[in-house]
Protein backbone atom coordinates (compact mmCIF):
# COMPACT_ATOMS: atom_id res chain seq x y z
CA UNK A 1 0.00 0.00 0.00
CA UNK A 2 0.93 3.70 -0.33
CA UNK A 3 0.09 6.63 1.51
CA UNK A 4 0.57 10.62 1.22
CA UNK A 5 0.15 12.46 3.94
CA UNK A 6 -0.39 16.03 2.77
CA UNK A 7 0.27 19.48 5.19
CA UNK A 8 -2.02 21.82 3.76
CA UNK A 9 -1.24 25.59 4.09
CA UNK A 10 -3.02 27.59 5.40
CA UNK A 11 -7.12 28.68 4.30
CA UNK A 12 -7.31 31.96 3.22
CA UNK A 13 -10.11 33.77 5.69
CA UNK A 14 -13.61 32.54 5.33
CA UNK A 15 -12.59 29.77 3.05
CA UNK A 16 -12.98 26.95 5.74
CA UNK A 17 -16.56 25.72 4.75
CA UNK A 18 -15.86 26.39 0.69
CA UNK A 19 -12.55 24.25 1.61
CA UNK A 20 -14.10 21.45 3.47
CA UNK A 21 -16.54 21.16 0.43
CA UNK A 22 -13.98 20.86 -1.75
CA UNK A 23 -12.60 17.96 0.07
CA UNK A 24 -16.25 16.46 0.03
CA UNK A 25 -16.78 17.00 -3.75
CA UNK A 26 -12.75 15.24 -4.34
CA UNK A 27 -13.62 12.61 -2.50
CA UNK A 28 -16.59 11.67 -4.18
CA UNK A 29 -15.06 12.42 -7.85
CA UNK A 30 -11.82 10.52 -6.66
CA UNK A 31 -13.58 7.54 -5.56
CA UNK A 32 -14.16 6.83 -9.01
CA UNK A 33 -10.63 6.05 -9.85
CA UNK A 34 -9.14 2.56 -9.55
CA UNK A 35 -6.21 2.15 -6.82
CA UNK A 36 -7.49 5.06 -4.66
CA UNK A 37 -8.63 3.24 -1.21
CA UNK A 38 -9.43 6.13 1.02
CA UNK A 39 -8.79 9.64 1.54
CA UNK A 40 -9.24 11.85 5.18
CA UNK A 41 -9.52 15.34 6.03
CA UNK A 42 -7.26 15.82 9.49
CA UNK A 43 -8.22 18.85 11.42
CA UNK A 44 -5.80 19.91 14.42
CA UNK A 45 -7.04 19.51 17.81
CA UNK A 46 -5.81 23.07 18.76
CA UNK A 47 -3.40 25.31 16.18
CA UNK A 48 -2.23 24.61 12.90
CA UNK A 49 -3.42 23.40 9.22
CA UNK A 50 -5.41 20.75 8.15
CA UNK A 51 -3.74 17.76 6.64
CA UNK A 52 -5.28 14.52 4.62
CA UNK A 53 -4.27 11.08 4.25
CA UNK A 54 -4.51 9.35 0.99
CA UNK A 55 -4.12 5.86 0.88
CA UNK A 56 -3.56 4.19 -2.56
CA UNK A 57 -2.88 0.32 -3.66
CA UNK A 58 0.08 1.23 -5.30
CA UNK A 59 2.63 4.31 -6.05
CA UNK A 60 1.40 3.89 -9.81
CA UNK A 61 -2.50 4.48 -9.38
CA UNK A 62 -1.19 7.36 -7.07
CA UNK A 63 0.10 8.82 -10.18
CA UNK A 64 -2.51 7.48 -12.80
CA UNK A 65 -4.47 9.92 -10.28
CA UNK A 66 -2.20 12.27 -9.72
CA UNK A 67 -1.56 12.68 -13.25
CA UNK A 68 -5.47 12.49 -14.16
CA UNK A 69 -8.28 15.60 -15.61
CA UNK A 70 -9.80 15.55 -12.68
CA UNK A 71 -6.84 16.06 -10.30
CA UNK A 72 -6.29 18.84 -12.84
CA UNK A 73 -9.44 20.59 -12.00
CA UNK A 74 -9.48 19.31 -8.29
CA UNK A 75 -6.23 21.48 -8.38
CA UNK A 76 -7.48 24.34 -9.70
CA UNK A 77 -10.67 24.62 -8.02
CA UNK A 78 -9.12 24.50 -4.49
CA UNK A 79 -5.70 26.80 -4.86
CA UNK A 80 -7.41 29.74 -4.40
CA UNK A 81 -8.81 28.64 -1.32
CA UNK A 82 -4.64 28.49 -0.02
CA UNK A 83 -2.24 30.53 1.22
CA UNK A 84 0.86 28.66 -0.38
CA UNK A 85 0.88 25.20 -1.33
CA UNK A 86 0.43 21.81 0.07
CA UNK A 87 2.97 19.95 0.72
CA UNK A 88 3.00 15.91 0.22
CA UNK A 89 4.93 13.72 2.15
CA UNK A 90 5.42 9.67 0.60
CA UNK A 91 5.33 6.24 2.64
CA UNK A 92 5.22 2.63 1.50
CA UNK A 93 3.45 0.32 4.37
CA UNK A 94 5.55 -1.88 4.76
CA UNK A 95 3.91 -3.41 8.65
CA UNK A 96 0.10 -3.07 9.99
Amino acid sequence: MFVVIINFPPIKEGKDAEFREWFAWSNEVFAKQEGLIKRRLLKPLKEGNYAAVVEHESYESFMALHSSAIHEEAGNRVKQLFEGLPTPHFYEVILG
